[in-house]
């Protein structure tokens, strides 16, 4: 069942959720719904984790994609190479206005699947795609 008051849509319930399961799991949040003129990112978390892995720490991008369901499809399937593209570009963004230059940067996926008489399923999909833009196919 939700933990939280009716008010609160499923978007925002499903980030408060990702923010929640984000910081116990050693994620400092930096921002929640970041916007600027290339778009919105959901939460900017930093993992200090990752120095003892890559020798820095990382600057988390997070997509969270909350569904009631996925009898047609994951709430991740919802990432597609559109929204890449202008996550990447709200975080180059975002990274050009704050001395990001020591930090390593990854792009992250939080899927939730909460049906309305259940607890929530959360799948934390680390990495879910590269900084380097794809290329559209022909």
């Amino acid at each position: 069942m939700w933990p939280f008051r009716a008010k609160k849509t499923l978007g925002q319930r499903g980030e408060a959720l990702a923010a929640r399961m984000l910081k116990r799991n050693g994620l400092k949040i930096l921002a929640s719904n970041y916007r600027c003129p290339s778009g919105e990112i959901d939460i900017i978390a930093l993992d200090r984790g990752t120095r003892r892995d890559c020798g820095r720490e990382t600057i988390v991008f997070v997509e969270v994609k909350t569904r009631t369901d996925d009898v047609y499809n994951t709430p991740e399937s919802a990432v597609d190479a559109r929204k890449k593209r202008r996550i990447r570009k709200t975080a180059r963004y975002y990274l050009s206005r704050h001395s990001s230059d020591q930090y390593a940067v990854r792009y992250d996926i939080v899927a939730i699947v909460a049906p309305r008489d259940a607890k929530p399923q959360i799948k934390h999909i680390k990495a879910a795609f590269s900084s380097a833009p794809e290329r559209d196919s022909l």
